[in-house]
């Protein structure tokens, strides 16, 4: 019977990589704490330290896209309007013309 590997949260995850790059205690020492192998606590700190940054691009790209996304609809808004307006102009200079 084999053994069912353990999932874990992200959160987790991330708050023993936090550790581990913080330095107050060692790799050893987390694992022992978490009761999880050591290649998993240099994994996720190795993974946190690469990936880190793109936490802000992502941050600041969902709000361009979100400010862009509604900047079209006020545009389409706007168009629509417009051709309401010239519509309703086209059919008054028909009935005076």
């Amino acid at each position: 019977m084999s053994k069912k590997r353990r999932q874990h949260r992200a959160e987790f995850k991330f708050q023993v990589a936090l550790e581990a790059i913080k330095g107050t205690a060692t790799v050893s020492e987390l694992a022992s704490r978490y009761e999880i192998h050591p290649n998993l606590v240099t994994t996720w700190k190795r993974q946190l330290l690469e990936g880190g940054s793109s936490l802000f691009n992502n941050q600041n790209g969902a709000r361009r896209e979100r400010e862009q996304e509604a900047l079209q609809s006020e545009l389409y808004e706007q168009i629509g309007r417009l051709k309401m307006e010239l519509e309703w102009l086209k059919k008054k200079a028909a009935r005076f013309g």
